[in-house]
């Protein structure tokens, strides 16, 4: 058995393998005596089918199963052994293959398509320009998170006299001619707010009624047709709306208002723990270290998009087989066209470079993931997942036990490793290259990404 390859150019190339008779003649014997002791066959006890009759009847699909076996499996040793760099899998080769024969053929070769990783060798100088945008965290934005949490820890409190605002719960009934219609809509515990009237004469007549007050409402006029808040409200079909325009009562039975909470200590105690903080200084400071750390991996993120710009254009003359990378991804999935492959393929070859470029990178500035590195991430992100929901002072305890459950995530892990890697590739390009801080408010920043993808990196070095 001969395993061999030959380069087309730099980027791809044929693996040839050559298999004789003497390569698979043993095992093939193996595995036809295998099914002889299988076969059930009328006139022959199970097992004592004649060899002759097995191998005319299974001889070519044994013979194409060994076959099988020995050129994957010496392929694919050749390439390990040889530390041979490939893109995607070989496939079968198009131009050099020649016919194969499992019923007269004794000696077989097959030749396969591989494309190769391309050499890739750039350097990254101070001549290369990026801007590193800075969320500013101004008294502003701290007066928004302020107010926030007072929402966020407010309470609600029963009142007498009904406000925009207020959430208002009684009997609805149907009226004709002003009268509580017999058989009519009759809604216990109906639920409204005058916020959410659109009707502005509808709701007048809501505000400033008082406790145990009927008002007399149109619920057609108040929502002005919607027909799904309508349905919702009246509990009938949205059908049935167009149909339905009488007034109706609201005997309201509560009124319950909202009421933010106060600056106090009772607050700060909610939102950092007790004692954390003792004052409303000390209150904004911990909001503005809570914000940084909130904004800080978005513009993290935002910088290695723009890494990855600039690394994929050091690199933008770098060849690849695209033909054969086509190919396999045509073979890879079935349900992909060739027109799908042909306009998925700038963004593929755009991966590629970015991969090869980072994975450059990596070996050059010597970055590894340790188990330290993926614990502090992850106690990082469990952090930030709690204080979306307002819980900024988690106990250790039950941080630790949230952790170790989503180290126990494969697919959160690897996510977890690839986020480190880019962390600490962005910090290490930051030593290299020239960086420009700049500070932009929240605002500016939600723009950056339509006007920096549109430019091209003209700052930077040619590669």
């Amino acid at each position: 058995m001969n395993v061999s390859l030959k380069n087309n150019d730099a980027v791809s190339g044929v693996l040839k393998v050559e298999i004789e008779k003497n390569d698979y003649a043993e095992l093939l014997d193996k595995n036809l005596h295998k099914m002889r002791r299988q076969v059930n066959m009328p006139g022959f006890r199970k097992g004592m089918v004649p060899l002759g009759i097995v191998k005319k009847l299974y001889g070519r699909h044994a013979l194409a199963e060994e076959i099988n076996k020995l050129v994957t499996e010496k392929l694919y040793s050749y390439i390990r052994d040889n530390d041979i760099k490939i893109l995607g899998e070989p496939i079968p080769n198009e131009a050099e293959q020649k016919p194969v024969n499992f019923d007269t053929d004794e000696d077989f070769e097959f030749c396969f398509d591989v494309a190769l990783s391309p050499n890739v060798d750039f350097k990254l100088t101070k001549d290369d320009k990026l801007v590193f945008y800075s969320i500013k965290i101004d008294d502003e934005l701290i007066d928004k998170q302020v107010k926030a949490y007072c929402r966020s820890f407010g309470s609600y409190d029963k009142v007498d006299k009904v406000e925009e605002e207020d959430l208002v719960k009684g009997t609805v009934a149907e009226l004709e001619n002003g009268e509580p219609k017999a058989g009519g809509i009759l809604i216990e515990e109906a639920i409204l707010m005058p916020s959410y009237i659109k009707g502005k004469m509808e709701q007048k007549k809501f505000l400033g009624a008082e406790l145990n007050r009927k008002v007399v409402f149109n619920p057609y006029k108040a929502y002005k047709g919607a027909e799904a808040e309508i349905a919702s409200f009246l509990k009938i079909e949205k059908s049935q709306v167009k149909s339905m325009k009488s007034d109706f009562t609201f005997e309201i039975k509560e009124i319950t208002r909202y009421k933010a909470a106060e600056l106090n200590q009772e607050l700060f105690d909610r939102v950092f723990g007790a004692d954390a903080v003792t004052d409303e200084a000390a209150f904004r400071d911990r909001i503005k270290d809570f914000l940084v750390e909130q904004f800080s991996p978005e513009s993290d993120h935002r910088f290695i998009q723009d890494v990855r710009g600039l690394l994929v254009s050091k690199i933008s003359d770098v060849a690849f087989a695209d033909d054969i990378l086509k190919r396999w991804l045509l073979i890879k999935n079935e349900k992909t066209t060739k027109e799908q492959v042909d306009d998925d393929f700038p963004k593929v070859l755009e991966d590629l470079k970015y991969h090869f470029a980072k994975d450059k990178l990596f070996k050059e500035y010597d970055i590894k993931v340790e188990k330290d590195d993926l614990d502090a991430y992850a106690k990082r992100a469990v952090k930030a997942q709690f204080a979306q929901y307002g819980m900024t002072s988690v106990p250790d305890e039950m941080l630790d036990n949230y952790v170790k459950d989503v180290l126990n995530k494969e697919e959160m892990v690897n996510n977890f490793v690839n986020r480190i890697i880019e962390e600490k590739l962005s910090f290490a390009i930051k030593e290299k290259i020239t960086v420009e801080v700049k500070e932009v408010t929240p605002e500016e920043f939600r723009k950056i990404p339509e006007e920096a993808d549109a430019q091209v990196y003209a700052e930077s070095s040619e590669p």
